[in-house]
């Protein structure tokens, strides 16, 4: 393991990110989530997936380059147009428009366009908490995820991130999970890293449970909670597909594939203002202090602490310094 500060990890995958065809807002605004991803230790969502960015970079699957563009259809509707682009840069340029819809109507949307993977969906709703507002956001993905009793993938691994402001510029909660039992992640990593899985994650392609990540990919993600989680999966699929133009899961190639069609992902933000009603804050503190009346239980995403410096395995970091060189 080597020990990398957070900047360093920021300006190294800016640098890479440059290197391989990305204009520099998308650079520093993919570089900014890969830092607060891996100070969380959300590795999947960090330097993890930058080789993938670059690959994709170079083959055009993803437009380093290009202007989102924002519309407003209705008042409280904002869309932004991501152009096959990273996603992360299109949030930037839509969110102020986004806000400024919540605080004068009290509920706004923010429709994120035909974009690349996002990563991380708690990355943007905290950003909106932090803000002073209530957010839910939802994203689908490749499809990995069967329906229950089915083999057919149908939807992806399709994320729910929840926060939610403490009237202090801070967050009162935070939760950010996909609908399946576990993120498609952790099961490429087992497979990368030659461990087996817990049963229960996945099935194989005959629908028989399995601990083996190999097979796991070539079946099917189990839902959590079954039809319960199957069904949030569907909530999102229709949210993040249906409302932002943005393609099915079931189109959608594998997200790491260094070539291939654009990801033309869609991600759908609710966006609440809580001064609409009075005492929100008082409110949430008193629900805070009854979760954490027995010891070691807290409303989840309190006092996350950001790592930095933070260890990273010698072959990643290796892996990203040599991206971050390559034409440099």
């Amino acid at each position: 393991m080597v020990t990398v500060t957070q900047d360093e990890i920021e300006k190294t995958v800016r640098i890479a990110l440059l290197a391989h065809g990305a204009g520099n807002f998308a650079a520093a605004e993919v570089a900014r989530a890969v830092r607060k991803a891996e100070a969380h230790g959300n590795r999947i969502c960090g330097l993890y997936y930058v080789e993938s960015y670059c690959q994709q970079l170079l083959s055009g699957r993803v437009k380093g380059e290009v202007a989102p563009l924002i519309t407003t259809p209705r008042p409280a509707v904002v869309q932004v147009d991501a152009q096959f682009g990273f996603a992360q840069p299109a949030f930037a340029y839509g969110i102020a428009t986004a806000l400024d819809a919540a605080r004068q109507f009290g509920t706004a949307t923010l429709a994120i366009c035909h974009a690349h993977t996002c990563t991380s969906l708690g990355y943007f709703t905290e950003q909106i908490a932090n803000a002073g507002f209530v957010a839910i956001g939802l994203t689908n993905a490749s499809p990995i995820v069967a329906a229950p009793g089915g083999k057919t993938r149908v939807i992806g691994t399709n994320p729910i991130a929840f926060s939610v402001p403490d009237g202090k510029g801070g967050l009162a909660m935070q939760f950010d999970q996909s609908t399946t039992t576990v993120a498609l992640g952790k099961i490429t990593m087992a497979k990368a890293a030659g461990e087996r899985i817990p049963e229960g994650w996945a099935v194989d392609k005959d629908g028989n449970p399995t601990t083996d990540p190999e097979a796991a990919l070539g079946g099917s993600l189990v839902s959590m909670g079954g039809y319960k989680g199957w069904g949030f999966g569907l909530m999102a699929e229709v949210l993040a597909a249906g409302m932002t133009g943005s393609v099915l899961s079931k189109d959608v190639k594998p997200l790491k594939a260094p070539e291939g069609a654009p990801h033309d992902l869609g991600q759908y933000y609710i966006i609440m203002d809580p001064s609409v009603t009075d005492g929100f804050g008082e409110r949430m503190a008193e629900l805070a202090q009854a979760v954490s009346h027995d010891a070691g239980a807290r409303m989840p995403g309190q006092n996350r602490v950001a790592a930095d410096p933070v260890e990273v395995p010698d072959a990643v970091w290796e892996l990203v310094t040599g991206l971050a060189e390559a034409t440099a």
